[in-house]
């Protein structure tokens, strides 16, 4: 049995990780479409249950009829509905959305604050949107624990943990601060297109060597280029 990792040789090898994976995926990016931080807050709450793409084709319709808070909170609970109903869960999104413009404008004159406190309580809103938010939209760093993200911190061995908060707390101390949104990013992506939750495509990986958990999937290159996709699951 290997001795255990030391923590300086998991932080080094777990930012060796990062590195490739910035090589691998250079273009990594939020997939969901956005012009300001209301319509990025909007489109991550819809976003659960359902994929990027999917959303990104409500959008335009959605912000057309409802461009801020103050708009959206006063919004006809059965045209929002419609509008979001391919999504899935509509009334509960509807809900959510409704809730949450209302106490954007009641309490933070329509705009969406950029702080982790105030932003999960909004309703419908957690760490893993207001990380989303925070990143992406007002370039604060934060680490977006959703469930692409929570395998591979497990499979690469960074963390135990299953509770996203804890995955967050844990792989947060393994890299500076500046860096946590386009791991975040880097992540998603490389779980989205090779490291699936099935079937990871082991052969394919260009971390492999790194990873504690290789030969979850197909080892044979040719085997495993054919579960890589050109684009995740979005």
């Amino acid at each position: 049995m290997p001795a255990p990792e030391s923590p300086l040789a998991l932080t080094r090898r777990a930012r060796r990780i990062h590195r490739v994976l910035a090589e691998t995926y250079p273009d990594a990016h939020c997939e969901l479409d956005f012009d300001d931080p209301f319509q990025l807050l909007v489109v991550t709450v819809l976003s659960a249950q359902t994929t990027d793409k999917r959303v990104n084709a409500v959008r335009p319709t959605l912000f057309a009829a409802y461009p801020d808070a103050r708009a959206m909170a006063a919004a006809d609970r059965e045209t929002l509905e419609g509008i979001v109903g391919p999504l899935g869960f509509f009334r509960a999104k509807t809900e959510s959305l409704l809730k949450l413009s209302a106490h954007l404008v009641e309490h933070h004159e329509g705009q969406v604050p950029p702080r982790l406190a105030e932003l999960v309580k909004l309703p419908g809103v957690g760490r893993k949107t207001a990380n989303v938010v925070l990143g992406n939209a007002f370039d604060v760093p934060g680490i977006t624990v959703d469930t692409h993200f929570g395998r591979l911190a497990r499979r690469f061995g960074w963390t135990e943990e299953t509770d996203p908060v804890k995955v967050e707390h844990a792989v947060g101390a393994l890299f500076p601060r500046k860096d946590w949104t386009m791991l975040s990013h880097r992540l998603i992506w490389h779980g989205r297109r090779r490291c699936h939750a099935q079937k990871p495509a082991c052969g394919a990986c260009p971390v492999a060597r790194l990873c504690p958990a290789y030969g979850a999937g197909p080892t044979d290159p040719v085997a495993a280029a054919k579960l890589v996709r050109t684009e995740g699951r979005a």
